[in-house]
């Protein structure tokens, strides 16, 4: 249950992450805004649940 939530976390994350630099920023801070995004989640699953 609790590798669950973390990823429901992530999922979060990445998903209002996106939803926001879609909104207001041009087509490559969207990019490197999307790629942070990613390199974290994989950080936090790295370092926490592995």
């Amino acid at each position: 249950m609790e590798n669950l939530t973390s990823y429901l976390a992530i999922l979060a994350l990445i998903i209002i992450g996106f939803l926001v630099v879609k909104k207001v920023a041009s087509c490559m801070i969207k990019s490197v805004v999307t790629i942070i995004l990613f390199l974290a989640a994989i950080a936090i699953y790295w370092l926490y649940l592995k």
